[in-house]
């Protein structure tokens, strides 16, 4: 039995490197660590032995004490156990002496194996093992370099100087690694450190191992998309690559692994259908042996937000069986996963925060600014409880030194109520704001517009102490914007700027700073640039002509799922670039080949979109209105949060309303009737006889289209024909148009008003837009005003 153990054991390459002697160089003291079944019995040889222990009796013995660790679940585990043993900290003492001694793989191997066992970065051991493993950085081999590079992220020094060297290291010797999770591993560690060229290097070389390597080995690809991630680049060409591989194992992850993936993909914004659905399956079988508080948390966290209602209440159920036993970290975990899911299962709430509230010294500062707010937006009542949150919080951002971090508990710190703010919570944001990017300070400026109305003297005046926070936003805001001089960087700034202080203070000079780094207006830049200029509703046509002009000379290098973020402030904002219809040609002819490629929702969303610029391309309208693509349509449906969700099925509704209006001889079926009394109950009708005089109106008589998909009116499917009004009578319809049909900047229509004119227009009406600028303008101050503007607007062009 003994020797069954030895072989079972020295399958470990902690004792395979020791074992290799004949019988005249026997290691009696390997010997009995080869024996060993589990850490006591490790142990238990060290301190009979501890005078004979040599440097390769340490390094093999704290090998195997992290191998018989890493073999168990995560529960099972007994860091803590083999941490505090007398018999660990003689060979942490041994190791120290003997570091000298180590060979280039021991002496790292010993650093990670330590760390692992929870070993403190600034125990003498490990700062002694990272000192002497610097001063050997260029003679390790790439597997040694690899795991030293993992040991100093784990250590947060990504910006230290021998991770700089590694670096360099990395991009001298990158042609000699043909080992992807030897890249792969350095790639994640030295992303924070990675030049653009670099970068395009590294991705190159992935790629090219992602063939070669085993498909079934799928952290590899998982570290290229955390890579991807570190560095905020999201290249789609290898995103595919790696998501092809990863949805090969889907049925061999666990819940841990498919929460992982999920996270970097959501964090990177790579939506893709089919890896949602194998991993809702997937997960779906893991639910029944997902019983401890470890793996349910993880099934939890990745099943929660696209499960049913019914596997909803049912994970709920087994959360509140399990939430006495859960730990401080996985009580966060399920805090967090109840709020995006909106849970209003009140014992549950309870449960878990009462589980937070034992465990508040545990959480770091960014762990008590999620927690916080979680629990807020669960609308969870606990004064007490949000008291000492508050305290905590404010604690932690007097303390800190780091701007992301005062950023975030700032915000947090905002979201909760109180009479008045502490002096020093001012100065310490003060004191970061010009450190600060510009998302930061956007959010640092939302913060103080809720303390201002919040506090009490608001009232009667702005305290002078918001007054001066909101002057230095301000001032640095201008001032980052006017010392930039890189468009990349601008943009993963502005990526989600938002809100009444940026349109207020910054959008004109953030347009100004645009148009004079236009040109890095690339390719690689062109969907980026497209989706702020749509989200902010601002007209800046030089930069809407760069954009087009970069994608028509370049539209073969971007990325087919890229057109829709390209086209849609030219449809969104109604405006036609110099060779508009060159653009919108040549990006559907970039589409078309790979449109069965494409997630069911995006297609959704660039048909709507080119439908909004009146443009109907008839193998998109086909591919979309089939019952294949609208089956696996409502399935990813179910995967995705409410709101976006809704959003789809709502441009389902309006893009089948115009392929139903604007293309009668594509034949589609009309099939949301309802949105027929939505679109009629939105606008003022009315109908005018061949004197203009007004005919009664009939609630009965409405808009219908009928599965023929002709456009009728009356009370069911066999009423008039739209055009049987009284002879000569004129059908109207006043469309009020409120600031969001305009862009932000100008006076200029936006798309989607455009589109609804054609349909009304199509429907029989003649349309009347009333603009909301001239509407309540100072001439239009009276009813009678407003009678005589109405009534010039409603004749002026009718027969």
């Amino acid at each position: 039995m003994s020797m069954f153990r030895l072989r079972a054991v020295t399958g470990s390459r902690y004792l395979r490197r020791f074992l290799h002697g004949g019988a005249a160089n026997r290691d009696h003291v390997l010997e009995q660590l080869g024996i060993c079944s589990g850490e006591d019995q490790v142990l238990e040889v060290v301190g009979k032995n501890k005078a004979k222990l040599t440097v390769n009796h340490v390094g093999c013995a704290i090998g195997m004490l992290w191998h018989f660790q890493k073999e168990k679940p995560q529960m099972l585990r007994t860091v803590e156990f083999i941490k505090s043993h007398p018999e660990f900290l003689t060979l942490r003492v041994l190791a120290e002496n003997k570091i000298e001694l180590m060979d280039d793989v021991m002496l790292v191997d010993m650093l990670y194996n330590v760390l692992r066992l929870n070993v403190e970065p600034s125990d003498s051991l490990a700062q002694q093992l990272v000192s002497e493993a610097w001063l050997r950085l260029y003679r390790f081999p790439m597997a040694s370099l690899s795991k030293f590079a993992v040991c100093l992220s784990d250590q947060h020094l990504q910006h230290s100087p021998p991770m700089g060297q590694i670096t360099d290291i990395l991009n001298q010797k990158l042609s000699s690694i043909d080992d992807a999770r030897i890249l792969t591993t350095l790639m994640v560690s030295v992303s924070s450190l990675v030049s653009p060229h670099l970068r395009d290097k590294l991705i190159n070389k992935a790629d090219h191992l992602l063939d070669t390597m085993d498909p079934s080995h799928y952290n590899n690809p998982r570290r290229m998309v955390q890579f991807l991630r570190n560095i905020k680049y999201s290249y789609r060409p290898l995103l595919e690559k790696c998501n092809h591989i990863l949805l090969r194992n889907v049925p061999h992850l666990n819940a841990e692994n498919i929460s992982i993936i999920m996270g970097l993909y959501q964090s990177i914004q790579f939506n893709n259908c089919d890896f949602c659905l194998a991993a809702k399956q997937r997960l779906m079988e893991l639910v029944d042996s997902s019983a401890d508080p470890f793996s349910f948390t993880k099934l939890f966290v990745a099943l929660g937000p696209m499960a049913g209602e019914d596997t909803k209440e049912r994970l709920e159920s087994t959360a509140l069986l399990l939430a006495e036993d859960f730990n401080a970290h996985q009580a966060l975990a399920v805090a967090e996963t109840l709020e995006e899911i909106q849970c209003r299962n009140l014992n549950l709430i309870q449960k878990i925060a009462s589980v937070v509230h034992k465990n508040l010294h545990v959480y770091k500062p960014m762990e008590i600014a999620r927690i916080t707010q979680a629990l807020i937006l669960l609308h969870y009542q606990s004064p007490e409880l949000f008291t000492k949150l508050r305290n905590i919080l404010v604690q932690f951002l007097l303390n800190s030194v780091y701007p992301y971090e005062v950023t975030m508990l700032t915000r947090v710190l905002s979201m909760l109520p109180s009479p008045r703010l502490d002096e020093g919570v001012v100065s310490r944001v003060e004191a970061v704001l010009p450190q600060c990017n510009l998302n930061d300070l956007n959010t640092f400026a939302m913060a103080v517009a809720k303390w201002v109305r919040n506090d009490p003297s608001y009232r009667h005046s702005t305290p002078s102490k918001y007054v001066r926070l909101l002057q230095t936003l301000n001032r640095c805001g201008h001032e980052r914007l006017r010392k930039a001089d890189r468009l990349d960087l601008m943009l993963e700034e502005l990526k989600y700027m938002s809100g009444e202080w940026f349109e207020e203070m910054l959008l004109e000079e953030t347009m100004v700073t645009l148009q004079r780094l236009e040109d890095q207006i690339s390719w690689t830049n062109v969907p980026e640039m497209a989706l702020f200029l749509t989200r902010t509703n601002h007209l800046c046509t030089p930069l809407m002509d760069r954009i087009a002009s970069v994608a028509m000379e370049n539209i073969n290098k971007i990325h087919y799922s890229a057109t829709y973020a390209t086209l849609l402030p030219f449809a969104v904002l109604n405006y036609d670039p110099p060779g508009v219809d060159e653009l919108f040609d040549i990006c559907i002819q970039r589409v078309i080949p790979h449109i069965s490629s494409f997630d069911p929702h995006l297609l959704v969303l660039l048909a709507y979109a080119l439908a909004v610029a009146d443009c109907f391309p008839e193998d998109l309208v086909r591919e979309i209105f089939n019952v294949n693509f609208l089956a696996k349509l409502d399935s990813q449906l179910e995967t995705l949060p409410d709101a976006l969700n809704k959003r789809i099925r709502l441009r389902l509704m309006e893009l089948n309303r115009a392929v139903c209006l604007e293309c009668p001889e594509s034949q589609v079926p009309w099939f949301h009737e309802r949105y027929c009394l939505q679109l009629q109950k939105k606008n003022f009708e009315c109908v005018l006889d061949r004197h203009h005089q007004a005919v009664a109106y009939s609630e009965q008589s409405q808009l219908q289209i009928s599965e023929d998909g002709k456009v009728r009116w009356g009370s069911d499917s066999v009423g008039k024909d739209r055009s049987e009004v009284p002879p000569g009578a004129q059908r109207v319809a006043v469309d009020f148009l409120d600031s969001k049909s305009f862009c932000k900047n100008s006076r200029h229509m936006k798309g989607e008003a455009m589109m609804r004119k054609r349909h009304l227009e199509i429907l029989g009406y003649h349309v009347v837009q009333i603009p909301h600028f001239e509407w309540n303008s100072m001439e239009l101050s009276t009813q009678d005003a407003w009678k005589e503007y109405l009534r010039k607007k409603i004749f002026t062009g009718l027969p």
